[in-house]
Order: C-alpha cells, then sequence, then structure tokens
C-alpha cells in the first residue's frame, strides 16, 4: 500500500506501507540508512518479515531521496527526525501506532533520537546504528565546494550534494543522554566486520542503554545487509524479538466440526501468492495466521530461499495422505507410529503408461511411497493403503479441475 504525506519542510513523502494478510495486531515504523531509500535490502526484507507476523510496517524515503520531493542538501538530521514523527502521524492514521520502530545505520540513530517524541512507542530495533549521528561525519570529510554553495560528496557510488550546517547538526545530537533514557526494550544487531560502522559502535549504544536490551551478531554480514541471507536473517530476528513486546495475536476461534484433512481452504481468506522481487523467483505465501517462501534453485536462476512450487504441491499430497489414514485409524481404533511419505514428480511418456487413458505425449507421474509402523497387521497396511487414495487431495488431482483467472481490480490497492 503506497502512501504520501507532506514531510517536515513540507515536501511530498512518499512511502509504503507493508500489510499483514490477516488482521493486523500492530504497527512499525522503518528508518533507511543514510541517502539510502525505502527499497534498500534491509527496508524491504526487514519490513516484509514484520508484516508476515501480524505488524503493519511503513518504511518511507527522508526528504530528497528516494520518490520523495525535496533538496537533500537542504536536509539535516534535525529535519529527519522531523520527518519521522510525520511518518509516524500518517501511520497513525491508518492504523495507529507506531509500536515499533526499526532503523538502519543513520536511520537506527534516528529512531533512538526519535522515540523520546513517540510515547505510544513500545519497542526500538537497530540495525548496524552508529552511537551518534556525527560518525558519518567521516564520509564527508572528502566533500568538496559545489557551485551551488552546498558540499559535493560521494557517498555508495553517488555524487551528492549536502548542506554546510550539517556536520554541526550531527556533532549538536545529545544522541548518549537519549539512549540513556530510553526507558523501552532495545534490540541491537551489527555486523562484526561492518566496514563502515564499526562494531564498537554497537557496544557504546548497549552500554549506554538500560534494560531490557539485547545484542545480536549478524556474522559475515556487510554493513547494507546486501546478501539476501543476512537481511532474512536480520528481519526474522526482529519479528521474533518484537514478539514478545507487542500486543498478542488473537487465538482463533476452534471449529466446531472437525474439518476433513485437506479441506479446500475458505473462500473468504484463500492463499495468497506474493512476488518478493521482480529480480528473481522468489515469493511470499499467506494462508490465515501462516506463511511460508517458494523459490527456484540457484541453478535456474532463483536463491534457494524455499521449496519450488512442484515440492510444495507434493508435499500437500503427502501430508493429506498422512492425515487422512491417521484420521480412519483413529476412527477405527488403530494406534500406531510416526507416518513417512516420500513423493516424487516426472515427466513421462504416455506410451509408457498403460493404465492411463492419455495415450499420446508426456504426463505426470506422482509416485507416492508410504512407510508404516511395522506393528500393524496386514489388514490394517492394506486398509490404510487404499484409504491413502481417498484423501481429498489426491481426489483433487485424479478428477476434473476447473481453474479460473480474473485480474484483480485495478483500483484496489497494491497491498
Amino acid at each position: 500500500m503506497d502512501v504520501t504525506f507532506p514531510g517536515a519542510s513540507g515536501d511530498t513523502l512518499h512511502g509504503t506501507i507493508d500489510l499483514p494478510a490477516g488482521e493486523v495486531r500492530a504497527t512499525a515504523l522503518f528508518a533507511h540508512c543514510f541517502t539510502c531509500s525505502r527499497e534498500s535490502h534491509a527496508a524491504a526484507r526487514i519490513s516484509s518479515a514484520l508484516a508476515e507476523r501480524g505488524i503493519a510496517v511503513l518504511r518511507f524515503d527522508f526528504t530528497g531521496l528516494g520518490a520523495s520531493e525535496g533538496d537533500f542538501a537542504e536536509t539535516s538530521f534535525t529535519s529527519n527526525l522531523a520527518d519521522l514523527e510525520a511518518a509516524a502521524a500518517c501511520l497513525g492514521e491508518h492504523h495507529g501506532g507506531p509500536d515499533l520502530l526499526v532503523g538502519h545505520s543513520l536511520g537506527g540513530a534516528a529512531v533512538l533520537a526519535a522515540a523520546e517524541r513517540l510515547p505510544g512507542v513500545k519497542a526500538v530495533a537497530v540495525v548496524g546504528a552508529p552511537s551518534s549521528p556525527s560518525h558519518v561525519e567521516h564520509l564527508l570529510e572528502p566533500a568538496t565546494d559545489a557551485d551551488d554553495g552546498h558540499l559535493e560528496v560521494a557517498i555508495g557510488g553517488r555524487t551528492l550534494h549536502v548542506g554546510r550546517d550539517l556536520a554541526d547538526d550531527l556533532a549538536d545530537q545529545p544522541q548518549q543522554e537519549r539512549i540513556a533514557s530510553l526507558r523501552r526494550p532495545l534490540l541491537i544487531l551489527h555486523a562484526p566486520l561492518d566496514e563502515v560502522v564499526g562494531v564498537d559502535e554497537a557496544r557504546r549504544i548497549f552500554d549506554a542503554a538500560r534494560h531490557p536490551k539485547s545484542f545480536v551478531a549478524l556474522d559475515g554480514a556487510d554493513h547494507l545487509l546486501s546478501r539476501r541471507a543476512d537481511s532474512d536473517y536480520a528481519a526474522t530476528v526482529i519479528a521474533a524479538w518484537a514478539s514478545r513486546y507487542l500486543p498478542e495475536a488473537e487465538a482463533e476461534v476452534e471449529p466446531e466440526a472437525e474439518a476433513e484433512a485437506g479441506s479446500p481452504s475458505s473462500p473468504e481468506v484463500g492463499v495468497r501468492v506474493s512476488e518478493v522481487s521482480p529480480d528473481g523467483f522468489a515469493h511470499d505465501v499467506h494462508a490465515g495466521r501462516h506463511h511460508w517462501r517458494l523459490d527456484e534453485p540457484a541453478s535456474v536462476g532463483g536463491e534457494d530461499s524455499g521449496p519450488n512450487p512442484y515440492d510444495t504441491l507434493l508435499s500437500a499430497l503427502g501430508a493429506c495422505t498422512s492425515m487422512t489414514m491417521r484420521m480412519y485409524a483413529r476412527r477405527k481404533g488403530w494406534d500406531y507410529g510416526a507416518t513417512t511419505v516420500t513423493l516424487t514428480h516426472e515427466r513421462i511418456h504416455a506410451r509408457d503408461c498403460e493404465e492411463c487413458e492419455t495415450e499420446t505425449g508426456q504426463l505426470d507421474h506422482l509416485h507416492r511411497e508410504i512407510e508404516l509402523d511395522p506393528a500393524l497387521t496386514e489388514e490394517q497396511r492394506t486398509a490404510l493403503l487404499a484409504i491413502a487414495d481417498k484423501c481429498p487431495v489426491h481426489r483433487t488431482l485424479t478428477h476434473e479441475v476447473r481453474i479460473t483467472t480474473a485480474l484483480a481490480d485495478a483500483g484496489a490497492p497494491a497491498s
């Protein structure tokens, strides 16, 4: 869900609210790194992970960066704090809060400073953050005079103009006092080999903060969390840690009658599959309060961050098979150990299948091998094997299936 709101200087700022598939249990505000945008790896992936756990996250572009209007050269750390307050107000209008603040690099310093201005915040997490905003002054040291009266500096492969008063504004921030008086649970994540913001900065934040506070080392990561594995790990840790301090999700109401194993999903809820990034093949899947990821192996251009779609199809058949047999056995009063179902999928020539109606071309062959408790009698094993073919997913795959496709309402939010 894309949003716009006026920033500190009146310029229009652009943001994205990552929404959970179900009910919003809490809200979070994400502040990106110095000169970055809301589409950075850390911002996008951490926000997505929090949304998967029922937390709506607003990530936005500070003034003059990304899609936001304004002149970056006229901004300062103080104006960034004002932008954060404006973003918090925007989030509050849509979903309330924020309950959680998350910041990356200088964005981490910003959320530490802004927390005192946002009384509703319950917890703060920072990634690769400096203990003081003035730490970024070393990035400005090679600056040269620009024609427009500002300073010209190369950061992250880009040439930017910054205000001459920026260094003074960074140095004037009472950051240590703010950290000491945070009065909120604090999570600090930092890469030990971070070459932009040294890990000693994390130690200084940790020493200045009061309990409850936690530190997690992002071993092997770089400052920008460029590798998906590193940003995904940071996202998972933040989401798990934050759940301790945010409202609990409401308990689901148990159905009055026992559901049939593998019964179709509720038409009101369904399964929602969302592309993670146009650059790869990874997709996030939401089914009620459950979430998992699908991907392709690296050999075909994916990142192997989850099973591929066919593996998931086989897992559905395997689980439904075992569930159906178990439910049948319970009705019979049979008690036996755990079952294992192993499945494979291949394409075969129709001429090689004597039992198949299709006579030409190729067809799909799913092979299912079931391991049952050897203590079962031969009669029980035969009965369970027969009931396996009656599992609902098996019936779906072997009966006529009608699939309809329609475009979503063009006027609906893209969330």
